[in-house]
């Protein structure tokens, strides 16, 4: 146990997995580890972090790598690949399924829907990891009604900065699972998580409804949100002639296809323009796997790999008819026309329940996430995308707004103090209590 975190391998596998970890998805952030151990089991993480801690050795996990500015990687430190603790089991009769930090939220779909069932809240892209998504919160079309991909863990085993292995839940060291959801991987790395399952829909309705008015967009998308037309419902701005947006809502309706769905019904009394509205019937894996296609695309057009500069942010709802149309006038978001998306999708307050989860005061709130793309062969393009994160984040806070930590967004010691508020104390103690020494996930630059 003793070489554990000297051993490096001289080999051409282990250099590509040094330059796997040393860099993410956003291609913004790089950094130098000095090793990349894959354990095989919970209790070779103990071992790692046992001897990292009184060394002072900055330990990282690493799960689908789809960080966006470093927040995972360690300089001079151990990156700890999740990748062989990919595990997943269904438990029909008890309806959760256990799944392994490294496992692919892929995985869990494809496992939960051999039994009929699916996680209440899933990620839209399904590439990135368990462990991953859920030390974020993570978002999904259901979000409005059932709260964060986060909120639905029945229970966690973590491994905690001092290498003790601790089973947690809402009844059992309930501290410390409040400290984990959506605590950034500041006290303990997860290994296993339990998740709670519900019936899947055989088929759904897909509902693509375009307007031109940013303020009936969003009370229309409010109004679904709010009543049982629809399970999902997300949307989007696109970008239109002239140099104007258009909004489009996405909203999904679960049926057996025995019965006929009443369209009339459930999208008649909307202000969209029904002579541009799509229609269409999918089975209900097909549509949780819809970005695989987009995914596919973007790989073969070498955007995939491109900078993500991306800005993801929590609004009040009614700051969004005019803070998105003034935020996608502005010169650095002309890009987004061409090489990006911008996502804009409705959550309801109290059902976003993990305590260090921030968001804006009130029930009505709006996720906005501008996801630009920017010219690898650009580095001073990228440093002005992020600039210009900046000074989104800065307006965004005078609305009593607030940032998402998966952001591509520089943040001092001091902004994270404000960003947490209130929550700071509580999550400056559990670091103490259970990452004593400080080796977890500094990429996040949370302490000084």
């Amino acid at each position: 146990m003793t070489g554990i975190l000297e051993f490096v391998a001289p080999s051409d596998a282990f250099g590509e997995k040094l330059a796997q970890a040393s860099d993410d998805f956003g291609h913004i952030v790089t950094s130098r580890p000095m090793s990349v151990l894959t354990p095989r089991s919970p209790a070779e993480i103990q071992d790692i972090l046992a001897l990292a801690g009184p060394r002072g050795l900055p330990v990282s996990a690493r799960g689908g790598g789809y960080a966006l500015y470093g927040q995972g990687q360690v300089d001079g430190g151990c990156v700890i690949d999740m990748g062989a603790l990919n595990e997943v089991r269904c438990l029909p009769g008890e309806r959760v399924l256990v799944a392994g930090a490294g496992a692919l939220w892929s995985d869990v779909v494809r496992a939960a829907l051999a039994e009929g069932l699916t996680p209440p809240v899933l990620p839209d892209h399904l590439g990135g990891s368990v462990g991953g998504v859920l030390t974020t919160g993570g978002f999904g079309g259901s979000s409005h009604r059932y709260g964060l991909v986060a909120d639905q863990v029945r229970e966690l085993d973590v491994v905690t900065g001092t290498g003790e292995a601790v089973t947690c839940s809402h009844d059992r060291n309930r501290g410390l699972f409040h400290a984990v959801l959506a605590g950034l991987g500041q006290c303990a790395l997860i290994v296993r998580a339990t998740l709670r399952l519900v019936p899947a829909p055989p088929l759904v309705r897909r509902y693509r409804l375009y307007y031109d008015d940013p303020a009936a967009y969003v009370a229309d998308q409010r109004a679904l949100s709010h009543d049982d037309r629809f399970s999902h419902v997300s949307g989007q701005a696109r970008p239109a002639i002239g140099g104007s947006w258009d909004h489009v809502i996405e909203a999904v309706a679960p049926h057996s296809g025995r019965l006929a769905l009443d369209d009339a019904r459930l999208i008649g009394d909307l202000a969209h323009d029904p002579d541009t509205q799509e229609i269409e019937d999918l089975s209900y894996g097909e549509y949780v796997c819809r970005l695989d296609r987009d995914e596919r695309i973007l790989r073969v057009t070498g955007e995939w790999n491109r900078p993500h500069p991306w800005l993801t942010l929590l609004l009040p709802e009614e700051a969004v008819a005019s803070f998105v149309p003034a935020v996608l006038a502005d010169g650095p978001q002309q890009g987004l026309r061409t090489c990006g998306a911008v996502q804009l999708r409705p959550l309801t307050g109290a059902t976003l329940r993990a305590p260090l989860l921030r968001r804006p005061a009130g029930e009505h709130l709006c996720l906005l996430s501008l996801m630009r793309t920017a010219l690898p062969q650009d580095p001073e393009g990228v440093r002005r995308l992020v600039a210009a994160n900046q000074e989104v984040y800065e307006r965004t806070r005078t609305l009593g707004g607030v940032m998402h930590p998966s952001s591509a967004l520089p943040m001092s010691p001091d902004d994270w103090r404000v960003h947490f508020g209130d929550a700071f104390d509580a999550l400056a103690g559990a670091k103490v209590r259970y990452d004593p020494h400080g080796i977890l996930t500094r990429g996040y630059g949370l302490w000084r």
